[in-house]
Formats: structure tokens, sequence, C-alpha cells
């Protein structure tokens, strides 16, 4: 017996100011509670399989940060605060409640800011993937795509050679769309880059737990990082992920969805629930 796919739909919101966001909705669209899924520098399509294997159990919102894979950014649109408070008035527009915000790389500090800024309280848990937000202490040091090229960054951000793309393989629409969604990461989180040198200070805010989900082979937001970033959280549970990169999420989806659903299964048993 086969199990059909969950319904997917692509849809643009306007949201403020010029602010539109594309997302793909899948499962049921008339679910008022879900996941939302913020990707990082890789764009979109590096939650693609995650997305599909999540929604088979719930709602999944994945939007496409404004200025990545081709779609518009206003001007004044150009910081991870920016993105952070479109989300929560996504959200709002959604009519979404007690969401699990799971952000990969980037998408993960987008997901912390926005639960510093919840006062809606729609967010009732995040999980991130090899996020980055806070300052790496030296001697340790994010790797910047745009500085050591496609070649370094696929062997530092996958464990298993299998997953690393090869940029000889890839067609000049293809090569100009990451070269784009490059340039649109630096215009967020480009200076100093993919972190607030401030945000570690705010996070004892947090309220709602936090699961950090950590390669053990992170080349680029380093293992050793992603231990740091959960110490600073009051409510954190931190979850290495063997022979995984960046991004554990597609090497070992199986082990990231089991560590997802005993955390909310966990905490949904919780004296603080």
């Amino acid at each position: 017996m086969t199990t059909s796919a969950p319904a997917s739909t692509t849809r643009v919101i306007d949201l403020r100011d010029g602010l539109s966001i594309t997302l793909q909705d899948l499962g049921d669209p008339a679910a008022t509670t879900g996941v939302l899924m913020l990707h990082g520098g890789a764009g979109p399509r590096s939650m693609g399989g995650f997305a599909a294997a999540v929604s088979r159990h719930a709602r999944v919102v994945v939007p496409t940060h404004p200025g990545f894979d081709g779609t518009p950014r206003p001007e004044w649109a150009d910081s991870v605060a920016d993105l952070a408070v479109a989300y929560l008035d996504l959200l709002d527009e959604l009519g979404l409640r007690d969401v699990l915000v799971a952000g990969s790389s980037v998408g993960g500090w987008i997901a912390a800011e926005m639960a510093l800024r919840d006062t809606g309280r729609r967010i009732g848990r995040l999980v991130l993937l090899g996020a980055t937000g806070i300052a790496p202490e030296p001697p340790l040091e994010f790797a910047d795509p745009a500085a050591i090229g496609p070649v370094r960054t696929g062997e530092l951000a996958f464990h298993d050679p299998a997953f690393r793309p090869d940029p000889a393989t890839l067609g000049e629409d293809q090569k100009a769309v990451m070269a784009a969604n490059q340039r649109a990461l630096a215009v967020y989180a480009g200076d100093p880059f993919c972190h607030d040198p401030k945000l570690r200070g705010r996070l004892h805010r947090g309220t709602v737990p936090v699961l950090v989900l950590a390669g053990e082979q992170d080349g680029i937001a380093p293992f050793a990082y992603q231990r740091t970033l959960a110490s600073a959280f009051p409510r954190a549970t931190f979850r290495p992920v063997a022979e995984a990169g960046h991004f554990p999420h597609i090497e070992q989806p199986e082990v990231v969805l089991e560590a997802i659903g005993a955390f909310a299964d966990a905490e949904r048993e919780s004296p603080a629930h």
C-alpha cells in the first residue's frame, strides 16, 4: 500500500510596506498549528526533503527569504531582525499558534530572534539545525561560502561526499541563482558574518524550549559552537548527530525526525506545560 504525498501549494502573501513572502504550504491547509521551516544561505531547496517528511505528520510552511531564488526584496528589508518580524507577521496572517519553528543555519538565527519578539505567543518551540546567531568564540569561526568557494563549502558542509554538489555539473542558471542567494545572505547577515555580537546576551529572555541539533562533522558552524549556542538558552536540549555536517536534516533525516519527535513528546509531558 502506498501513501499519497501530502498536498502542497505555493503562494505569495503580501505583508506590509511592499514586503511579500513566497511560501510552500504542505499538509492540511486548514490546520491552525504546524511547523515553520526557515532555510539558510543554501536556499529553500535545502529544506525540501525534510519539509516533505515532516508534512506527513503536521502542516509545514516553508517561506523563501525575500531576495532568495529570484523573489523580490524591498530595500528596507535588510536584516535578520526584519525577517524575524516578517515571519511573526506571517504567522498572524496564517492564524497559526503553538508553532514549532525549525531553522537551518542562519534560519536558526532568525528563529531565535522570532522567539524573543513573539509577543503574540504563537511559537511553542524551536529546533535549530546547524544554526548560527551568536558570536563564535575564537579560535572558532564560521566558514563563509562566498570566500572559500563551492568545492570547499561542500567539503565542510557535508560529511558524506555523496551529498556534496559538483560545481561542474551545474548549469549557468543554477550558478546564477546560487550567486544571487549568496548576495541576499550578505545583505541580511553579512557584517559581521552570520551573527549578532549582542544576541547571546539576550537569549536568557527566551521562554520556549529549544532543541539544538548539531552535526558532529559540521565545518561551517563548528560542533563546539553549537554546544555553546545551546548553553545560551535557558531551556535547551543539545543533541549531537553523528555522521552529519552542516545539514543534519539532509544527511541523517531519520535521526533528526526521531530527535524532534522525542523532544516534542518530552515537552508535552513537562510540568512546565
